[in-house]
């Protein structure tokens, strides 16, 4: 059928919030404005479904690069609804930090697509359905091409799956229940019905099952960073575990770790890349330390490696602007420990005459701004183990380990002021000793605090995961401004490492009751990283610690803690503090006490910022309000895209304006895809 491109386009937007078709700027959607475009003839060839794949791979990584300001990512709204990570920069303001979700996100409010330090909600959304949309362009037309053989047109269709999957998996773990949206409609389309999660995941798993047949395996493959049977199979685990299979999960975790020729790395390996001035922080080279090199993520040497996004290209670059937006603001709020004039830090560049390079933190850590910081429990508690080694951190862990140069304490950094007697010596959190001036005013009192802002300024950090180098500011020896992977860097990520394997297998086992066999697979990750500590057996809890520990600023963490809230509601298997979650209400819970809720719920009151709501952090002469409603579990449907589906009703989650359970969804989501066809 012929049609205008711009109507789609038009479709589009006002149909289901960009779900289709929508991004007019793409290239190689782009028609000639005064002409009509036929998609057969696009896509009709090998060429065009090969430029939809490329844009769809290019989506993988959205969520971790930078949305324009530098400030922000995709990521960040993740992480910043989980146990690990807060909002800190407090320059914006207490109504405005991103704090206090409970009661600030509707349907309508922070639903920005872009530059909003980490609320970005509504540009996740929109992101995640535009890469539906080029799932689904391949999906529809592969099969006219007739220059393709039929395994090839499976490998395509496979692929597609994959990235459908992946989308889907997000955004029902996000949203909850949510359209299934299966094709192009062939015009607008105002009338979407939502359909049940469990559906949602029922659709995912018959799409992996089918993909982990058509698509080859890496070692099949030439091409690094395409969608690899893997991947595929690694997803399909996942999905598998959410639906209740636990057996077939194990046994598919089971073939990819034993079968694919995947292993953990345990030994160093490729590039032994350095930063800044060894004088300043010198790495002892380590396995963990060159598993997190972008050089050597996506490489044939890395056998932990399934899939990741290639982010090398100096043409298709998008900046990873990691240290700016992880490391703590240094600058202006970390005082000399004697009152010396200017600050504690200078971020002094190369060419000034104060440079030296046993103090040059500017190249070793960069630029941060202290967007997002690290919860307490995820920097320090998460590293005891109660009962062993008086219950103190375990820094002979690799992940966790300031000796080799892995992780950093704000303690270990020096003042790189000279005007300080302290100068070189190691920052401060409080005055070791009362300063007096020659006139004797007191300047400095004994334990008096060092840093105005510990909030957004002071706090540790897993340094070999956001250390990149800048390669564009490294080209200036006047540059003040190391951001992370900036243009002529390398920015690799990885979307799923078999570390991660190992971890959802301990899952798999544990549901069915053997917590031995589940300890084993946990340790196997801890053994590698050199960790003190060995489990004799596990909890989900432990297994959810070890997920923190290893796959920071890698999963996606509240969709993963939203996908084991399920898993125990739906089974009746208790948390690691006994509690059991109804099946009927785990879902469906308003409140900020410490009460109830959902498993992810209660992971933030034992361990994040959001269990004192009653109790505002100070910082800076601002009052901070972290706070949490366990309605906050799901994210609300944007009301952009209900006001656009205005023929039927989507489904508002529980604790929004607008939510009805008598709400019409789907029954099953062949239903669903039935009625996407139409």
């Amino acid at each position: 059928m012929k049609t205008s491109y711009s109507r789609i386009c038009r479709w589009a937007a006002p149909a289901l919030m960009v779900a289709v078709m929508a991004s007019c700027s793409d290239d190689f959607l782009k028609p000639d404005p005064m002409s009509e475009f036929e998609p057969g003839a696009t896509f009709g060839t090998e060429s065009g479904i090969q430029a939809a794949m490329a844009m769809a791979d290019r989506h993988l990584g959205r969520m971790f690069i930078d949305l324009g300001n530098t400030n922000s990512m995709g990521m960040l709204s993740d992480l910043l609804y989980s146990e690990t990570t807060v909002a800190a920069k407090t320059d914006m303001g207490s109504a405005n930090i991103r704090a206090n979700f409970a009661d600030n996100v509707t349907p309508s409010s922070w639903m920005e697509t872009g530059n909003n330090s980490g609320a970005e909600i509504g540009w996740v959304w929109n992101d995640m359905w535009d890469h539906v949309k080029y799932a689904n362009t391949i999906l529809d037309y592969v099969d006219g091409v007739e220059t393709l053989s039929q395994d090839v047109k499976n490998e395509y269709k496979g692929r597609a799956l994959f990235h459908r999957s992946w989308a889907f998996y997000n955004l029902t773990f996000w949203y909850g229940n949510i359209p299934l949206v299966t094709t192009l409609p062939t015009g607008p389309k105002k009338n979407y019905i939502s359909c049940p999660q469990s559906e949602v995941v029922k659709k995912i798993v018959e799409d992996l099952k089918q993909a982990v047949e058509w698509v080859p395996s890496q070692n099949e493959m030439n091409q690094w960073g395409s969608i690899n049977k893997e991947a595929c199979r690694h997803l399909y685990i996942k999905a598998l575990l959410a639906d209740g299979q636990f057996r077939e999960a194990e046994n598919q975790a089971t073939i990819l770790i034993e079968q694919s020729g995947r292993s953990l790395m345990r030994s160093t390996f490729g590039k032994d890349i350095k930063p800044g001035e060894a004088k300043t922080w010198k790495i002892e080279r380590n396995v963990i330390w060159d598993l997190h090199r972008p050089e050597n993520k996506i490489l044939a040497a890395n056998t932990e490696y399934i899939l990741g996004f290639v982010n090398v290209s100096e043409q298709a670059f998008q900046k990873l602007v990691w240290a700016r937006t992880l490391l703590p603001h240094y600058r202006g709020n970390i005082l000399t420990a004697d009152g010396a004039p200017g600050n504690g830090l200078l971020y002094l560049a190369r060419s000034d005459g104060k440079y030296n390079v046993e103090t040059d933190w500017l190249r070793a850590t960069g630029r941060g701004i202290g967007v997002t910081r690290p919860t307490d429990w995820a920097q320090r508690t998460l590293w005891v183990y109660p009962g062993f080694d008086d219950n103190k951190e375990d820094h002979q862990d690799l992940r966790h380990n300031p000796a080799v140069g892995n992780w950093m304490r704000m303690e270990d950094m020096t003042y790189d002021n000279p005007a300080t007697k302290y100068y070189k010596q190691n920052l401060m959190l409080y005055a070791p000793e009362d300063v007096v001036s020659k006139s004797g005013k007191l300047i400095r009192e004994k334990g008096q605090l060092l840093c105005t802002d510990t909030i957004r300024s002071w706090f540790d950090f897993p340094y070999y995961k956001v250390y990149m180098l800048d390669a564009e500011k490294e080209a200036s020896l006047g540059s003040n401004d190391f951001q992370g992977a900036t243009l002529g860097s390398n920015g690799n990520c990885y979307i799923f490492r078999l570390a991660e394997t190992y971890l959802l297998r301990a899952e798999a086992r544990l549901y069915q009751g053997n917590a031995g066999g589940a300890a084993a697979d946990v340790n196997e990750v801890r053994k590698r990283a050199n960790a003190k500590y060995m489990y004799p057996t596990v909890n989900i809890g432990d297994i959810m610690n070890e997920r923190a520990r290893e796959l920071y600023m890698e999963e996606f963490r509240k969709a993963e803690l939203g996908r084991v809230s399920m898993i125990l509601a739906n089974t009746g298997i208790p948390d690691e503090w006994g509690n059991v979650y109804d099946k009927e209400t785990w879902n469906k819970q308003n409140g900020t006490d410490r009460t109830g809720g959902s498993y992810w719920y209660q992971r933030l009151m034992h361990y994040s910022f959001y269990n004192s709501p009653d109790v505002p952090f100070k910082s800076g002469g601002i009052e901070i309000t972290y706070k949490m409603d366990k309605h906050n579990l799901y994210w609300p449907i944007p009301h952009f895209a209900e006001t656009a589906n205005s023929e039927a009703k989507l489904w508002q989650n529980f604790g929004y304006d607008g939510y009805d359970p008598n709400c019409r969804m789907w029954a099953t989501w062949q239903e669903a895809d039935e009625d996407a066809r139409k």
